[in-house]
């Protein structure tokens, strides 16, 4: 078994990790770490108000047996070579410090944007450029390092990268627009999004997120040539709003291809890329990597995105755009805390573990 460790594990992501862990067949957590005013506490009691003794809101009830009693360490006290493998669930700040720490020694696989935009660090989505791991050895050579950091993109690039992989792969891509609307769970619990705030509302922009996307996109969908990453040839423009949704991402996605295509052209070139998708072995891949709704009134948050515990995209409205010489449109949704962050992270580390880069 993997040795692991969960750093950041009380959080709405941290709390993902824990449950995807559970009973996993490859990989064991060890020592889990939070913030300091956790540090000495029993798992389950870190996720209850110490005053009521209520579990917190967007804290689980279906806490694993195998961590209610784990004792949350200081990040500090947790060795590095005392596992084989570090989750992290961070702020992008406390990444900034804490991730090289551990990956001079181990591998480290991130929810943080912290390092997403170095040149010797890929941003993976297993399934749709597991070559850009080979950018893993060259990270450490380059930093003297034992270990890695493996970023996953953010939550929003996460399901609009996946569907646009086909239509990039079958009919090349000019240029895309995207308009999100994006659950408050995104958002994380501290600052997090003030009630007052996102009821009767749509919140028409995010910090930083629009940048993060637009180049996210076409690093991850760009070439591992000579030691490096060559950025995709198109170019992505996006609106990113905040809705009063708890989780689960919907964009709408308008695309520009390169040669000509039909809605029924890109729904087989999308089910054909899931049926033979590259990780579909793996302990927790999916059984459906994407799926296309003919229902016009599909896919919606709240009835989609579950769909094969969070790790399905689905995408529905499937139609040729007006606008474009070559070009369709569609609907997607995208489990942000899922497919987009935990699930897709452990994911990533089976990939990692298949190709003997971890061991």
């Amino acid at each position: 078994m993997i040795r692991v460790a969960v750093i950041g594990a009380t959080g709405v992501v941290g709390q993902e990790f824990i449950v995807s862990l559970d009973n996993h067949p490859w990989f064991k957590v060890e020592h889990i770490a939070a913030s300091q005013r956790s540090a000495g506490k029993r798992y389950s009691e870190a996720l209850r108000d110490p005053n009521s003794g209520v579990i917190k809101w967007h804290q689980r009830e279906d806490i694993p047996e195998y961590v209610k009693d784990m004792i949350l360490e200081n990040v500090d006290n947790i060795k590095p070579d005392s596992v084989d493998l570090v989750f992290t669930a961070l702020d992008s700040d406390d990444a900034k410090v804490i991730e090289p720490i551990y990956a001079k020694h181990t591998p480290v696989i991130s929810t943080a944007a912290a390092f997403r935009y170095d040149d010797d660090v890929p941003i993976l989505i297993p399934g749709i450029n597991d070559e850009h791991t080979e950018l893993l050895n060259v990270q450490r050579k380059h930093r003297g390092w034992n270990g890695f950091i493996a970023p996953l993109p953010n939550c929003t690039t996460t399901g609009l990268a996946i569907t646009l992989k086909p239509i990039l792969d079958r009919f090349g891509l000019k240029n895309v627009f995207m308009t999100s609307m994006q659950a408050v769970s995104g958002a994380g619990r501290s600052p997090g999004v003030a009630a007052l705030d996102i009821f009767d509302n749509v919140i028409p922009y995010i910090p930083k997120e629009e940048e993060k996307v637009q180049k996210e996109a076409i690093k991850i969908l760009g070439r591992f040539n000579n030691n490096a990453i060559e950025y995709a040839n198109f170019k992505v423009s996006c609106t990113c709003t905040r809705v009063a949704v708890i989780d689960g991402h919907t964009e709408a996605v308008f695309v520009e291809t390169r040669e000509k295509c039909e809605p029924e052209d890109v729904k087989s070139a999308m089910l054909e890329y899931s049926k033979h998708v590259s990780i579909k072995d793996l302990p927790t891949a999916p059984k459906d990597y994407i799926y296309v709704h003919n229902d016009p009134s599909r896919p919606q948050p709240r009835l989609d995105r579950d769909m094969n515990d969070g790790l399905t995209t689905v995408v529905g409205r499937l139609r040729k755009d007006n606008v474009f010489e070559y070009g369709i449109k569609y609907v997607l949704v995208s489990h942000n805390e899922k497919m987009g962050s935990a699930k897709g992270a452990v994911l990533l580390a089976e990939l990692l573990k298949s190709k003997d880069i971890i061991s």
